[in-house]
């Protein structure tokens, strides 16, 4: 398999790159050196990379390849540089969570991700920016300042992961991870025109985690292609006795090219009128069904759950975790957190046993109604993201198609009410506005059912090519 000469390096697949470098045609050392080099040349445009450790990754290519040549890959990401998001442990390596709380915090383990993208081979370039303590999508702290869009500098990237989509998109590593509660997977990869994946609780596991049987957030894979993302989720897949709700077995990966005619598409422009839509993305979005039936031979009918209790679970059991999480941090360092952390720990401080029972009620219809719904459809389509791009000194939008929010998690339900359902979903890209801003399209599943839904994704990123379009 010759790489094309017409294509750099750094932009090309990770399932590419990785065969690649298995078939010693391209040495680790060559591709992590091209992606420094890339990093150098655009990072200081974007602000996704944080911290870098380019002597070490080369050294550790180095020793990939020899390895290589001794005793075969260590296995499916042996010698692909990655980067991790700074809210995820890395030994050795500064793991800030955007804190200035945090500036010189030098962990001395891995994340159950990190460790599990080391076993698999891959090479640890460094870490992505993030908000603060992750709270929010819009990648900005006071440690190192805002993630710029690469197709819209000056504008927000998105987030919390909206470093590594950003350095996705600019071909500084072929894959990397993050962590979506209520969008932070989706979201950037939506404004950075990446594919995202929130997987169903329990698919990656998390540790360490102080709520190891909470299932709003999840850590989950990031990639250029669906297929790059469905490796990396074979890898971050699988049961570890320390997470109790890990799902036993391996992941199964999408077959390529399989036959989708007759697929079943609930159709949901508005989440069924739940939402609002800015212009731009909504009209990028209109032609979503035509891909279905046209190009892929899809049923395509325009329904949605009932999501009315959504809106409860999601911010109930939201504040209740950032006052376990984050309250102790708020109550001893109150001048140091961000205004909205402090108002998410205040809500969790208001929340009584009789909300929270509320809500874990509500938790379990709603699981019952997307059982149900899915029964009659294979995915769900809808917004990933309800806005295009936004100047990067705006915390959030605060208005939506002209429709006032009312805080700063207003403008994100198009990914907040599926995070309630426990379904896994992921952002695809699905074009561009007139503006020049990527548009996701999300696609939600039943859960579980991850392997479905890439099988369907790949089909709608073949059919439009729109992932293929570089910064």
């Amino acid at each position: 398999m010759e790489p094309e000469p017409d294509v750099p390096l750094v932009d090309r697949p990770a399932v590419e790159l990785a065969a690649l470098v298995a078939a010693r045609e391209v040495s680790s050392r060559e591709l992590t050196r091209a992606c420094l080099e890339r990093i150098d040349a655009v990072n200081g445009h974007v602000n996704a990379v944080v911290t870098l450790d380019a002597d070490g990754a080369l050294a550790a290519a180095a020793a990939a390849d020899d390895r290589l040549v001794r005793s075969g890959p260590d296995g499916p990401l042996h010698g692909l540089p990655a980067l991790h998001k700074d809210t995820h442990l890395t030994a050795g390596m500064r793991t800030t969570h955007g804190s200035p709380l945090m500036a010189r915090h030098v962990p001395r383990t891995d994340d159950l991700v990190v460790a599990r993208m080391a076993a698999a081979g891959a090479i640890r370039l460094g870490k992505t920016n993030t908000p603060e303590w992750a709270a929010g999508s819009h990648t900005v702290n006071p440690v190192f300042g805002a993630t710029h869009n690469p197709y819209r500098p000056g504008h927000s990237a998105g987030g919390s992961s909206g470093g590594a989509a950003a350095a996705l998109a600019c071909g500084m590593a072929p894959l990397a991870e993050g962590s979506d509660m209520g969008g932070s997977l989706r979201n950037p990869a939506s404004l950075c025109n990446v594919v995202g994946l929130r997987p169903t609780p329990g698919r990656v596991p998390s540790y360490p985690a102080p709520l190891s049987r909470q299932v709003l957030a999840v850590q989950g894979p990031m990639g250029r292609t669906v297929a790059d993302v469905a490796l990396l989720l074979s890898v971050l897949a699988g049961p570890d006795p320390r997470a109790p709700l890990s799902l036993d077995g391996p992941f199964v990966a999408p077959r390529p090219d399989v036959d989708l005619r007759g697929l079943r598409v609930a159709w949901a422009p508005d989440l069924g009128g739940r939402i609002p839509v800015d212009p731009g993305p909504a009209a990028v979005l209109a032609d979503v069904p035509g891909v279905f039936t046209g190009a892929i031979g899809a049923e395509v009918t325009a329904d949605c759950p009932d999501l009315d209790e959504a809106d409860d679970v999601f911010t109930t059991l939201r504040a209740w975790q950032f006052l376990i999480g984050l309250g102790p941090v708020v109550d001893a360092h109150p001048g140091q957190v961000k205004a909205t952390i402090h108002g998410n720990v205040d809500a969790g401080r208001r929340l009584t046993v009789a909300d929270l029972t509320r809500a874990h009620l509500a938790q379990s219809r709603l699981h019952e109604v997307v059982a149900d719904f899915f029964t009659r459809y294979d995915v769900l389509a809808c917004p990933a993201v309800q806005v295009e791009p936004f100047p990067v000194e705006q915390e959030y939008p605060d208005t939506v198609a002209g429709v006032a929010q009312p805080d700063y998690l207003g403008w994100m339900r198009s990914a907040t009410l599926i995070s309630a359902t426990g379904c896994p979903a992921l952002s695809v890209p699905a074009g561009f506005t007139a503006a020049g801003a990527p548009v996701g399209l999300q696609l939600v599943a039943a859960p579980r059912a991850e392997t479905r839904l890439l099988e369907v994704a790949a089909a709608f990123e073949a059919a439009t090519g729109h992932g293929r379009v570089r910064p």
